[in-house]
């Protein structure tokens, strides 16, 4: 919805609001907030509340700590999971310097910047359609999360077996409350993972939606008992969660990826869209998959795409183009996983798009061959390389490629690459339960 300063300012204090959260993300994806007053709600709307951004990891050193909020208005929405008296609404904010200039380090303004690119080039809309996944645990006595699920539902199962099935349609229910078009929502492969799709938005749409619908999925599972979890690879042995991300671009209202007489009815925009996201995936895999536990999931066996290939029809490939044509018409990148940062996925994957499409870059020829069975010497014949395998390849391949740190820019690429290489060296450093059961006795 369109909303006025004058519009939000009334419908606090019509629909007794008491509470209103100034939602903004940190570079990680760690959703913050700053919780005013309705009393506060004028101040909001005219972008006068302050925060210490010095507080938040990767934003401001102690010396330069003041930042302002500038609430999006057209995010105003009631969490309908919050009682009727006393309500709570939230509104997503851009992140400000104190002399009125967008702050470097704001996620959302990156995202802003790389989509203004876009329209530099001819291009009125970016739309993007996630399929986030996400596994739903119960709680031991003292609320803390457990690896047990109390289901043995598989793909499109219906309970009883699908003992999360009440927990998923409360959540689909109250989305739609928030506005959210929900397309389906479902059971996923492994025992306990769950999926639910909503409808694709113009890309700041999109992000701002992914960031609330990881709450909503969240509190609405410690509600009902459970903890949910977008960590990508929670139990060995079965399948991880991604979170695919469908795009398409649009020129004066029609969609640029769409030609009736190109081969597979893509346009030359397309196959140069898809070998530019080929030629960066390596460099913005630490983005798009951040996390030590998000290389667990890249690997073959449990559906993951870990080679870098494209196909029309072939799941087996990083990148798949879907059958739909027309304005539908879309290419779908599958390593992203639901733990990234939506606002720096989508920047660097239309970032790497539009590169492609500015040098003509070809793509390599489809590869409609399941991959996950190939050989290497048959992947290295056919030129399929892979994805990084662990979070220090895939750092190291971020400061290889100048366009993704370009599109971060310097605050946020230095900041991340800092943050992630303090990550890896815990990870590297810590004696894990595999260690000592396999050594322990033996040496």
């Amino acid at each position: 919805m369109s909303y006025t300063k004058e519009d939000i300012i009334r419908i606090v204090h019509e629909e007794d609001i008491e509470f209103i959260r100034l939602q903004f993300t940190d570079i990680f994806g760690q959703l913050k907030n700053v919780a005013i007053t309705a009393s506060q709600i004028e101040k909001a709307v005219n972008n006068q509340i302050m925060f210490d951004g010095s507080s938040i990891e990767g934003f401001v050193r102690i010396d330069e700590s003041d930042q302002y909020l500038y609430p999006d208005l057209n995010s105003f929405v009631v969490f309908p999971w919050r009682p009727s008296h006393g309500k709570v609404a939230r509104l997503i904010c851009d992140v400000y310097n104190p002399d009125g200039t967008p702050f470097v380090g704001d996620p959302r303004g990156t995202l802003k910047r790389v989509l203004q690119r876009a329209k530099d080039m001819g291009y009125d809309a970016f739309n993007v359609g996630p399929e986030a996944e996400f596994f739903l645990f119960q709680t031991d006595d003292e609320g803390r999360p457990t690896t047990k699920t109390n289901d043995e539902a598989g793909y499109f199962d219906l309970g009883p077996l699908d003992h999360g099935e009440g927990t998923r349609r409360e959540i689909c229910m109250a989305l739609e409350q928030m506005g959210f078009e929900i397309e389906a929502s479902h059971h996923e492969v492994a025992v306990g993972q769950h999926e639910i799709d909503f409808k694709y938005e113009e890309a700041l749409h999109a992000a701002d939606n992914i960031m609330t619908f990881k709450l909503a999925v969240k509190t609405l599972a410690q509600k009902n008992g459970l903890h949910a979890t977008f960590m990508p690879k929670p139990i060995f042995g079965i399948n991880g969660s991604g979170m695919h991300t469908n795009m398409s671009l649009f020129r004066n209202g029609k969609n640029v990826f769409y030609d009736p007489d190109g081969e597979k009815g893509l346009s030359k925009e397309a196959y140069s869209f898809i070998a530019g996201l080929l030629a960066h995936v390596k460099g913005m895999a630490a983005v798009t998959n951040p996390l030590v536990n998000s290389y667990k999931r890249l690997v073959p066996g449990y559906e993951a795409p870990c080679y870098l290939a494209w196909s029309a029809s072939n799941r087996s490939a990083l990148i798949r183009i879907p059958a739909s044509r027309g304005q539908s018409t879309r290419v779908e990148l599958r390593s992203p996983d639901p733990a990234c940062n939506p606002y720096l996925e989508l920047a660097v994957c239309l970032a790497a798009g539009l590169d492609g499409i500015e040098k003509g870059m070809v793509p390599p020829a489809e590869v409609t061959e399941n991959i996950f069975v190939m050989d290497q010497a048959t992947r290295e014949a056919n030129g399929i390389d892979s994805l990084p395998g662990s979070l220090e390849e895939a750092i190291e391949a971020m400061k290889a490629d100048p366009l993704i740190l370009d599109t971060l820019g310097e605050h946020i690429a230095g900041n991340y690459i800092a943050g992630k290489e303090k990550e890896w060296d815990e990870y590297r450093t810590r004696v894990s339960s595999w260690e000592r059961e396999k050594y322990i006795i033996n040496y």
